[in-house]
């Protein structure tokens, strides 16, 4: 008998931001829930750590620095270290801006960024065992929603809702302030810049609310191209490192290829193109990342997605495979055999099932009618912030345990005639 079980209401957590490692070959990626997860380029996209999340922590941005160490920022204010080796929060910082919207490390890892609620940005120096506040730039009225660095690591672009401002790190100082809507004739509504990027050439790359993807020329302020990408907002944008191809996610679904393309063949004057739509997801693509050799975007349908760019490719085979991460690669349910049933695992309880039984018989293939229903027996819940990492029932069902990251729980279960009684140990 195989039982089709289709009472499981597992809600994935969405993606809310992407990392790659600068020069090595993995990638971090954060879930609304707080969860992190980091994907090994190198072996197949194996997901290889997962730290759990947590309700007072929530991710907003992610960056690599100093080598293999992995930060997160988010709405709680503080500035997150995490140890990838015990899978967990390793120290906090705060940062002293209320929420933080973005954070982003410099060309060489040492530096930190973050972009504040109040409409700052302030510089952490990265030391060993930690970060330490180092000074605030030029502040101005309304909250810094993304960041870049110049790869040369002398200025930071910081987006808003309306303009973007172009600071020197050394100075501290707002050298330019560009309003995105100057050229809308009376624009009726704000423009919210989503994503932003400096490259070495002086151009500020941004995404906004309106679905441009506009290139600017920031010592003169003036607007060089804008392409509207989506009728909806454009939510993010990840240059190649090369600097030649940029990936654009939308509020649709689609993610948007342009690059960087002599206008004659052979001819030095070069444009930028949108070349490439792609449509893998169903909500909004809150993070994109370029690697060398792929497109990766992740949306709030949870789905992470792996487009290789077949011209990077020197020959077809399994790295030039499209690859969709569709559900969780963690075990959620566990099956106690003897008694027939089912432990289910969700961020902060549990639920014990179990399955309907039949008196039937038929042949291969058939569905037999239930002589008795699925039925949920305990739903049991975590105490304390912190989500379930992993759980357990024993193979006769009378054991059921759960650990977080701090620890572990066992419970007692009793099945009688009455029903059901659990019993911590």
């Amino acid at each position: 008998e195989v039982h089709r079980v289709r009472f499981f209401g597992l809600v994935p957590a969405g993606v809310r931001c992407l990392a790659c490692h600068p020069r090595g070959a993995r990638l971090a990626l954060a879930r609304t829930d707080g969860a992190v997860e980091v994907y090994n380029f190198a072996a197949n996209y194996f997901q290889e750590k997962v730290i759990p999340g947590h309700e007072a922590r929530t991710v907003e941005s992610l960056c690599w620095a100093a080598g293999d160490r992995l930060f997160g920022a988010g709405l709680g204010g503080d500035i997150t270290e995490y140890d990838l080796s015990r899978l967990s929060a390793a120290r906090g910082v705060d940062g002293g801006g209320g929420p933080i919207w973005s954070m982003a490390a410099n060309g060489t890892g040492t530096q930190l960024a973050i972009g504040c609620e109040d409409g700052s940005v302030k510089i952490f120096q990265v030391v060993p065992g930690g970060i330490q506040f180092e000074r605030n730039l030029d502040r101005r009225k309304g909250r810094v929603l993304c960041l870049s660095w110049h790869p040369s690591d002398t200025h930071i672009v910081a987006g808003s809702i309306d303009f973007f401002r172009v600071i020197d790190v050394a100075s501290g100082q707002t050298v330019q302030r560009i309003m995105v809507n100057h050229h809308v004739e009376k624009a009726k509504r704000e423009c919210v810049v989503w994503a932003i990027a400096l490259l070495s050439s002086g151009t500020v790359v941004s995404a906004d609310s309106f679905g441009r993807v506009q290139f600017w020329g920031w010592e003169q302020g003036t607007l060089a191209e804008s392409h509207t990408v989506s009728t909806s907002a454009a939510l993010s944008l990840a240059v190649s490192e090369k600097e030649d191809s940029i990936v654009v996610g939308t509020s649709t679904g689609a993610t948007y290829q342009l690059q960087l393309l002599p206008v004659k063949l052979g001819g030095l004057e070069k444009r930028w193109v949108r070349t490439k739509p792609f449509q893998h997801h169903s909500h909004d693509v809150r993070a994109v990342a370029h690697s060398p050799t792929a497109l990766i975007s992740g949306g709030l349908d949870a789905q992470l997605v792996i487009r290789p760019l077949m011209e990077k490719m020197q020959k077809k085979g399994y790295e030039a495979v499209l690859r969709k991460f569709t559900f969780p690669h963690r075990r959620l349910v566990s099956c106690a055999r003897k008694a027939r049933l089912l432990l289910f695992q969700f961020s902060q309880h549990l639920e014990l099932w179990r399955l309907g039984s039949t008196e039937e018989t038929g042949k291969d293939g058939e569905v037999l009618p239930l002589c008795r229903m699925p039925e949920h027996l305990v739903q049991l819940k975590s105490k304390g912030p912190e989500h379930i990492y992993c759980s357990c029932v024993s193979p006769c069902g009378t054991w059921v345990g759960y650990s977080t990251a701090s620890r572990f729980q066992l419970y007692r279960v009793r099945c009688d005639g009455d029903g059901v009684s659990l019993r911590k140990v």
